[in-house]
């Protein structure tokens, strides 16, 4: 962003000034997947332009409306560079990234080496911060072992289950972290085993092996802990049930959204945690709020509940910038991790010096029965401690 030479002699001077209507906009810059498989996670960008709106419509941040610049990573890590570097040329204030650490990260790491706040839409991998890309970096999302470990507690509670077989697709962090928090809650409760483990990756055309082994032990379990995404989980799902294999199926976030379940007709028996109930109507009055919003906007509900995020994540740093009375990069990261419990659309959501991601959260449970979604309740996952997030 262009400055006056007055202005440039001045900045270490004014930077924690507030700044007035009338001067340059702040300028976002969203850095993520227009295009490929990542594309609908990356959706949430469509609810941080409705924040970006309503503090536009309010008067602005700071007294400056909120301009919003875009690149493709087209879901290639290796654009995420070129993208990101495109955003910041163009003068942007944050960097926002794609809802994955293995996507995201390498836009994250231009930003950061750049001097600004990267913040990812909703990766649940804890390297978007502080442990990998670096303390410039934050995610909207929870982290992905509050997922497996929600889906232990509520599995315990509310279902009985006591053995549990866990099936993960090992192809990126997110499905390592959601099976790895599953396990650690799991180990908690009373009375609980896990009769097996397998692995697969979601390219695999065939998961065939891993359902003989399955079969072949002396009981079935109680549940199958999936953790994976589409496309390979639609089909790892298809697969399971084609073999006969009736169990529950205890999943992420990763497989949230109506858009797959067409490849599994009548699908039954199949539970996950999500932010919301994507289609709706969901029980919190907020979150249908975004629903209806959406749906009026693309004319269609959206894709996944991964979208709530990005409300949220503008949420959370227009009132760090606030509080910092400017958008410098060092003064509003401070804010951020003084957050305790920030009421946000999405339910309360902090950060810390030693955490920029969520250790625990608020979840709908969503139950599939003959191929339709409904939402079960809300449930709150367990706190997860920071070594057990940070244990790779």
């Amino acid at each position: 962003m262009l400055k006056l030479p007055l202005f440039s002699l001045l900045s270490v001077t004014l930077a924690a000034q507030p700044v007035f209507a009338g001067d340059d906009p702040i300028t976002i810059g969203f850095a993520i997947a227009k295009s490929g498989w990542m594309q609908p996670y990356d959706y949430a960008s469509r609810t941080a332009e409705m924040a970006i709106d309503d503090i536009n419509q309010k008067g602005g941040l700071l007294g400056r409306q909120i301009k919003i610049v875009s690149a493709d990573t087209k879901t290639d890590p290796a654009e995420g560079v070129r993208a990101a570097t495109d955003v910041i040329d163009q003068g942007s204030d944050l960097v926002v990234v794609s809802c994955d650490y293995d996507q995201g990260a390498p836009a994250a790491l231009a930003a950061v080496g750049a001097g600004k706040l990267a913040f990812s839409l909703c990766a649940g991998d804890p390297k978007m911060g502080i442990e990998g890309v670096g303390r410039q970096a934050f995610t909207a999302s929870h982290a992905a072992q509050t997922q497996g470990a929600v889906m232990a507690d509520w599995g315990f509670a509310k279902k009985e289950f006591k053995t549990a077989y866990v099936l993960l697709d090992n192809s990126i962090e997110f499905t390592k972290s959601a099976c790895q928090g599953f396990e650690y809650r799991w180990n908690q409760l009373e009375g609980t085993t896990i009769v097996g483990r397998d692995t697969f990756k979601n390219s695999d055309a065939s998961i065939s092996s891993q359902i003989t082994r399955l079969k072949s032990l002396a009981s079935a379990p109680d549940a199958i802990m999936l953790c994976t995404y589409p496309p390979g989980g639609a089909s790892a799902v298809r697969q399971l049930r084609a073999a006969g294999i009736e169990t529950p199926i205890l999943m992420t976030m990763g497989m949230d959204g109506s858009y797959w379940l067409p490849a599994v007709p009548d699908l039954k028996n199949a539970f996950l945690p999500a932010i919301g109930l994507a289609s709706g109507p969901d029980p919190d009055p907020k979150i249908n709020n975004l629903i209806e919003r959406y749906r009026k906007a693309y004319g269609e509900p959206p894709a996944t509940a991964f979208i709530f995020y990005g409300y949220a994540l503008v949420e959370l740093w227009a009132r760090a910038v606030e509080r910092a009375k400017t958008t410098d990069t060092e003064a509003v990261l401070a804010e951020l991790e003084k957050m305790k419990d920030e009421d946000t659309a999405i339910g309360p959501m902090s950060f810390s010096d030693q955490l920029h991601i969520q250790n625990k959260g608020r979840y709908l449970i969503i139950g599939i029965q003959d191929g339709k979604s409904e939402p079960l309740g809300y449930w709150n996952s367990p706190e997860i401690p920071k070594e057990v997030i940070l244990k790779q």
